[in-house]
């Protein structure tokens, strides 16, 4: 069973800009699904997967012929059966990047490529078929079948030792309902994406743990989390009036786990008409998991609006913004707010907004040491969605590893009236542009699950809420309420408050302690008098050394 809360689509700008709406919308493979298949004991005969001659990754001669297919020569580009190094996808990468970018010409059969989204939702992958499930491995594997807005062509080879085996499409892996009216093919046609399962959160039970499918997209969960917010391998032109560029993962190396280790490891070649690029995921399940990514890009073009390790989610309200808000649920998003560690160790807190126009923030930093969006909010109250469960929805925290040098963290925050959409992209926008023809070299750690951990005492922002001024009339001035938490500490010195806005004025600041979450309470008013965008920044200030979140905003008139 799947639920259409699992269907996610992301809103680009250009999207946005053409005045598109719901399920029309151009997407640009930004799609992201959790068809999750229903487990079975019934033993089934599963065809042989495909073997060739070996070959190098040179020679592209060879095509290939599926034992259980019929007649059709389907040509292997990128995973081919071959000999299999740490390097060979950077050298794949390097030199596909050589080349003009062209655009791959791998056709669906008609039956399959006008279907319905449940017509495709039909089509399940057999549990019994996974990956390495009668070797009891710690890891099984799973294929997501081509078809509806998945249409590209993408290849996958299983990694054993220093040779790779490709992995050829096979009907056999696959069941189709009584929705789907079209047989499942024959020849060779690829997959769509690829899932991996591991024990999470039962040692009886596979859960999924990470999905690739849709353009460069990614999802990972830590224990008891459930899919929200997506990773990117790159983002390209985000916010830009000539569209966004979506590079795609057209090809995944993914190595046979060991027995005796929590780790498995992806490798994906990912292309667009500006880059080719290699990226390499270490990925260590856990409470929260760790994705370590290795990432070397070979631009074809200079990338001037470019951002790493993007992150995409959800806005739609919460208690800051629901002036426009017809829902039953007080709040709505699968992250509510932006938090960076700066170079500087100083720790921003930015809540999501879900404006009326598209806008961008701008952070900049050097050599940051942690950003991310961060779902903070755990209470089941503050959402009352007994299907969606928001309160489980993963944080997802970005780690730099070494100097990433001067540049800035964005946040694109674009208007939506519908939670299908993912709406916000966040990312770190070096300062200097990647020239063409070069090799840049960016490590990084995702961690998916719990926001990053801090310090007892830090006093750290839980909540932020707003509303009109005048509890007696309808008011231009609004009033924010801000509440603070003390981790593992106490409230007993009252902090003095700083209030700063870029334009407006600013009236009746209080802090008082917060008795229900060991912390404080902010409260002040704000006149915009003929402002349409203001910028907000609030500081707590202690006698001590104490770490202490910087509260900012962006209030934009309705």
């Amino acid at each position: 069973m799947v639920s259409l809360l699992n269907f996610r689509i992301f809103v680009s700008s250009k999207t946005l800009k053409k005045g598109l709406t719901s399920l029309s919308l151009a997407i640009a493979a930004g799609l992201c699904f959790n068809l999750t298949a229903q487990e079975s004991n019934t033993p089934i005969t599963v065809p042989p997967s495909v073997t060739i001659p070996l070959q190098t990754y040179a020679d592209e001669k060879l095509p290939l012929k599926a034992q259980n297919t019929e007649e059709v020569p389907t040509k292997v580009r990128f995973a081919k059966t071959a000999n299999f190094d740490p390097d060979s996808v950077v050298k794949i990468a390097r030199r596909l990047a050589q080349k003009p970018y062209g655009v791959l010409n791998d056709p669906l059969p008609p039956g399959l490529a006008k279907i319905s989204y449940d017509e495709y939702r039909d089509i399940r992958f057999k549990p019994e078929a996974s990956i390495w499930k009668a070797e009891g491995l710690p890891y099984q594997m799973q294929l997501f079948h081509r078809g509806f807005y998945f249409q590209d062509l993408i290849e996958i080879a299983l990694v054993e030792g220093n040779q790779a085996t490709h992995l050829a499409y096979n009907s056999g892996f696959f069941t189709a309902g009584d929705v789907l009216s079209q047989k499942l093919p024959t020849q060779d046609i690829g997959y769509s994406g690829l899932r991996i399962h591991y024990p999470l959160n039962n040692p009886a039970y596979f859960d999924e743990l990470m999905v690739f499918q849709g353009a460069s997209y990614f999802r990972a969960l830590g224990k008891g989390s459930d899919y929200g917010l997506s990773s990117r391998g790159l983002a390209l032109n985000t916010a830009e009036p000539e569209g966004e560029e979506f590079p795609i993962f057209r090809a995944f190396w993914v190595e046979r786990p060991n027995s005796d280790s929590n780790l498995i490891v992806v490798h994906a070649l990912l292309d667009s008409p500006s880059v080719a690029g290699a990226y390499r995921f270490s990925v260590r399940p856990g409470d929260n998991t760790h994705i370590d990514v290795e990432a070397t890009l070979f631009p074809r073009k200079e990338l001037v609006k470019v951002g790493l390790a993007p992150s995409t989610s959800m806005f739609l309200h919460s208690m800051n913004g629901r002036q426009n808000t017809d829902d039953f649920r007080p709040e709505v998003h699968d992250s509510d707010a932006l938090l960076i560690l700066n170079g500087r160790g100083e720790r921003l807190w930015r809540p999501l907004a879900n404006p009326k126009q598209l806008q961008v923030s701008a952070f900049m930093d050097n050599s940051p040491q942690g950003f991310g969006l961060i779902q903070r909010e755990r209470s089941f109250e503050a959402y009352q969605d007994l299907e969606a469960h928001y309160e489980r929805r993963p944080s997802l925290w970005v780690e730099p590893v070494g100097n990433w040098g001067a540049g800035e963290v964005v946040l694109t925050e674009i208007p939506t009236d519908s939670e299908i959409h993912d709406n916000i992209v966040s990312y770190w926008k070096p300062k200097q542009p990647i020239a063409a023809g070069s090799e840049f070299h960016f490590t990084y750690r995702l961690i998916w699950g719990d926001e990053p951990e801090v310090d007892d005492g830090t006093v750290i922002v839980a909540r932020t809420a707003s509303g009109r001024a005048d509890i007696a009339k309808a008011t231009p001035r609004r009033l924010f309420v801000v509440d603070y938490q003390v981790k593992a500490g106490n409230n007993d010195e009252m902090p003095v408050v700083k209030v700063q806005s870029s334009a407006g004025v600013i009236t009746n600041v209080v802090v008082s302690r917060q008795p229900k979450n060991n912390g404080y309470r902010l409260a002040f008013e704000m006149d915009p008098q003929d402002a349409e965008l203001i910028e907000l920044r609030a500081e707590l200030k202690f006698t001590g050394p104490r770490e202490v979140e910087t509260w900012l905003y962006r209030w934009t008139r309705s």
